[in-house]
């Protein structure tokens, strides 16, 4: 039974470290990568459509990224959608496809990314947190019930603490690598 509580726990703690990496692949570093525009929908004929669903994007090099529709009418919906998703670029249509150029990064852009990383982190925090706290209740639950003695109770919520303690480590260690790459020059 804590056995369970323990394995939920880990899982749940695993998934806001995922998500958090997930989030932190959209973040410009000093190279370029596709994971900038993925969270950009297209308006696909009514459809709100990710934009590598409707062309392939691809980075050139650096600091480019170019975008090729499967369907050359959606050039102006993909130029649209990324003026709207206001990524710190504009797009240059060619009437073929579409090409991002991204300058070289500031160091105030770069503060400000690290910022942005920063409170991510802390939102897998929190989302841990909120993982020991319903982890913690559930053991709680089984002490008042008469299921677990208050010893094995104690022992259990000294785990969960354990694992918690454990993940919000790996968001640091994550946070501090992904700080020092955006600082990179």
């Amino acid at each position: 039974m804590l056995n369970e509580i323990y394995e939920q726990t880990k899982e749940h703690m695993q998934k806001s470290i995922e998500i958090m990496k997930k989030e932190f692949a959209t973040l410009r570093t000093g190279k370029v990568t596709t994971a900038i525009v993925d969270n950009i929908k297209v308006d696909y004929y009514g459809t709100p459509t990710p934009l590598n669903q409707v062309g392939s994007v691809i980075a050139t090099d650096a600091t480019t990224i170019a975008i090729t529709p499967w369907e050359k009418s959606m050039l102006g919906e993909i130029e649209k959608a990324i003026q709207e998703a206001n990524i710190g670029v504009h797009p240059n249509n060619d009437g073929d496809f579409i090409k991002l150029f991204f300058p070289p990064m500031t160091s105030e852009q770069r503060q400000e990314i690290v910022k942005q990383a920063k409170a991510m982190a802390e939102n897998a925090r929190v989302a841990i947190r909120n993982v020991r706290k319903e982890s913690n209740n559930k053991i709680k639950r089984l002490e008042k019930e008469k299921e677990i003695s208050e010893d094995e109770a104690k022992r259990a919520l000294d785990e969960v603490q354990k694992i918690t303690d454990t993940h919000i480590a790996k968001v640091d260690e994550l946070l501090k690598a992904k700080e020092a790459d955006i600082m990179k020059v």
